[in-house]
């Protein structure tokens, strides 16, 4: 008698999908070593040409912005996400427990587009903020946040912080709460109390939550593009650039695998750096 009749059931549609991806990644990786012939949009013979061109300082410029901006999102995410995932799991009032799941869990249910567009009119010259700014005498002229880093980094927080509060609710509401009240019988204050027994005992969430925010920041295409307006370039928009406006498609997927290569090297190189962290929380 099988004692899992419904295991293929449940593994077909992930093979599948891994079967899909994999068969994607090697066209993306076939068509990387291949040369790029002006005017066409048939691939020529094998070349390491495009990772060579990899190496100027301009593709290498855009490559540590990626990365500066990636990391700075998921920080900036960590700080705006811990304080409401705190709340969200330790209110004992259900209309405020209800209010705060829904104000961070929506922009998961709207598009990457209509966020983006939202930010537009947030950030705009003539937006929401710069409107009450220029209103109450504050600034003479419209302060630039469109077509910045800073502009960039406040929509991908908006985006990356559901999975953040999601992440770290979860491993909140793991955590005694008798474990707090013994370090406060112990003399420990609200605040060393929360250093020493509530973070490290989070960690496992926050390694988690700051490791999916770099992963999904870094492969970020809409909200780069409009936000940044081609002035903040990311691999993702250089990539769209190349294969889309100058059909460059070869070297498009050259810094495409570079790109998916340098996100694993520096979750590899993350991991090893908070793996300490990880043991504290074990703990």
């Amino acid at each position: 008698m099988n004692k899992r009749p419904f295991l293929a059931l449940f593994v077909t549609p992930a093979v599948l999908a891994a079967l899909a991806s994999a068969a994607a990644l090697a066209a993306i990786l076939q068509y990387a070593f291949r040369a790029y012939v002006p005017g066409s949009l048939d691939p020529g013979g094998f070349s390491l040409a495009n990772f060579e061109a990899l190496l100027r300082p301009l593709y290498a410029q855009v490559f540590v912005q990626t990365v500066w901006i990636c990391l700075l999102t998921a920080f900036i995410t960590l700080v705006v996400a811990y304080p409401l995932a705190f709340a969200l799991v330790r209110t004992r009032n259900v209309a405020l427990k209800s209010f705060l799941l829904i104000t961070a869990v929506t922009p998961l249910f709207l598009g990457e587009v209509v966020r983006t567009y939202s930010w537009i009119i947030v950030l705009g010259n003539t937006g929401f903020i710069n409107s009450i700014l220029m209103g109450l005498g504050l600034v003479e002229r419209p302060v630039q946040m469109m077509f910045t880093t800073f502009g960039v980094v406040v929509a991908l927080v908006h985006v990356t912080l559901p999975v953040m509060v999601i992440m770290l609710a979860a491993a909140l509401s793991h955590i005694d709460v008798d474990y707090e009240k013994a370090a406060t019988s112990l003399g420990a204050g609200p605040v060393k109390a929360f250093l020493t027994v509530t973070l490290p005992l989070s960690m496992p969430g926050v390694v988690a939550g700051v490791s999916t925010a770099f992963a999904w920041t870094f492969s970020a295409f809409a909200t780069p593009q409009m936000i940044g307006g081609g002035r903040v370039s990311m691999i993702s928009t250089l990539v769209y650039q190349l294969g889309f406006a100058s059909f460059n498609f070869p070297f498009a997927a050259a810094l495409s695998i570079t790109g998916i290569a340098l996100t694993f090297a520096v979750l590899a190189m993350a991991k090893q750096a908070i793996r300490p962290l990880e043991k504290i929380g074990a703990h």
